[in-house]
């Protein structure tokens, strides 16, 4: 591991040197996570994963498609018609419950 020296700046900016930036893949933008450990302080790039937000159809293709009993299917069609929808609309399969 190198060590590189550098100042603070106004209102805390630190400058990683040229050399470290491109080993780790800092640019102008990159999110940083700033932990404190025992033995000062350590900066890594955060990973960023992407949220995919479901629409209600969606949710309810969920939970209509893992039910694993007809009992259970009932109730993801009950939660389905309280999302304002209707199982029927809903493109899933039913699964072969214990019930069945």
């Amino acid at each position: 591991m190198t060590e590189r020296s550098t100042r603070v700046g106004k209102r805390g900016t630190v400058v990683i040197p040229s050399p470290t930036r491109r080993r780790y893949g800092i640019e102008e933008g990159t999110l940083l996570i700033v932990a404190e450990r025992a033995e000062g302080i350590l900066l890594r790039p955060a990973k960023l994963v992407p949220t995919e937000i479901y629409s209600p159809e969606r949710i309810a293709e969920f939970l209509l498609s893992n039910a694993v009993s007809d009992a259970d299917y009932e109730a993801a069609c009950d939660e389905v018609r309280r999302l304002g929808l209707d199982p029927d609309d809903i493109k899933h399969v039913r699964p072969m419950g214990e019930d069945s």
